[in-house]
């Protein structure tokens, strides 16, 4: 038996704006959107078979302490890219500040924060 990963579910301000700069620069699309549990409001994004879920609560969210420093908090999200350096220029047009640039095996990567203070791990694998 092995397990892959369908999907992550984690909770931002705005759905939608959050799916707008992920659209520009991870090149997903919106698989679905709509109501969520309690009332909230969820997007899906991602590919055909694997997706980022995007919450918010019907009275917004809010931010709590740093996810490091939380049981069960989340600490990042990786994702693979083709092109790292493509990707960090994508990044920095949104406004986002690329960080941590580390060139080790197996590849290269970067992070960077979103508008949630959300940390996003890319890295390009070497061929």
């Amino acid at each position: 038996m092995s397990g892959q990963l369908e999907h992550a579910n984690f909770t931002v301000s705005n759905p939608e704006a959050t799916a707008a700069w992920m659209t520009k620069v991870f090149g997903w699309h919106v698989r679905w959107q709509g109501a969520a549990i309690a009332g909230g409001h969820t997007v899906h994004i991602g590919s055909d078979t694997q997706y980022v879920a995007l919450y918010t609560p019907p009275e917004g969210a809010t931010s709590g302490t740093s996810s490091y420093d939380t049981i069960g908090g989340l600490n990042h999200i990786g994702v693979v890219v083709d092109d790292l350096d493509a990707a960090e220029v994508l990044v920095k047009a949104q406004g986002f500040t690329p960080k941590n640039h580390a060139d080790y095996e197996p590849g290269r990567r970067f992070y960077f924060r979103d508008h949630d203070g959300i940390e996003y791990e890319l890295v390009q694998y070497d061929a």
